[in-house]
């Protein structure tokens, strides 16, 4: 399973601003429900919030992966979010989140979702790929960073 597997340029988004934490996984349990109605979306925005109460998903550097597991989908889904007004997200280095990939994963998934996470994080690690994502002009050149296509 990789990235460009589940993320579709549908499922990005830019934002000028967010009201808070709760704002931005609504946004994003919307982009990965797609359509699917209230109850999916709930689902989703459910599951995100559950993990970020077990502990922030800010992995620093205002980047935040908000992560969980329902059975909305069969299948794995990612979407990504940028803000431009940076929100708190209880980041342990104390810095504002404006980058946020959000992964909704079938109940069962448990080391391709792990496995997934720690290569989603080691990108984001990545100073220059960070920096790219903030000057992107628009979901296009986004999706193209967050996947990976160069050409």
């Amino acid at each position: 399973m990789s990235l460009r597997s589940i993320l579709s340029p549908s499922r990005i988004a830019v934002l000028d601003r967010a009201s808070g934490p709760d704002d931005l996984i609504d946004t994003l349990a919307g982009l990965l429900d797609e359509g699917r109605g209230d109850v999916a979306r709930a689902a989703i925005a459910d599951s995100l919030r559950q993990r970020e109460r077990m502990g922030s998903t800010a992995i620093g550097h205002g980047v935040a992966l908000p992560h969980g597991r329902n059975d909305v989908f069969e299948e794995a889904r990612a979407a990504f979010v940028r803000v431009r007004e940076p929100v708190d997200f209880e980041a342990m280095d104390n810095e504002d989140v404006d980058l946020l990939l959000a992964l909704s994963v079938p109940t069962h998934f448990t080391h391709q979702h792990l496995q997934l996470l720690a290569e989603i994080a080691e990108r984001f690690s990545d100073a220059d790929f960070r920096a790219a994502l903030r000057v992107a002009p628009d979901a296009a050149a986004l999706h193209a960073l967050l996947v990976g296509d160069t050409t």
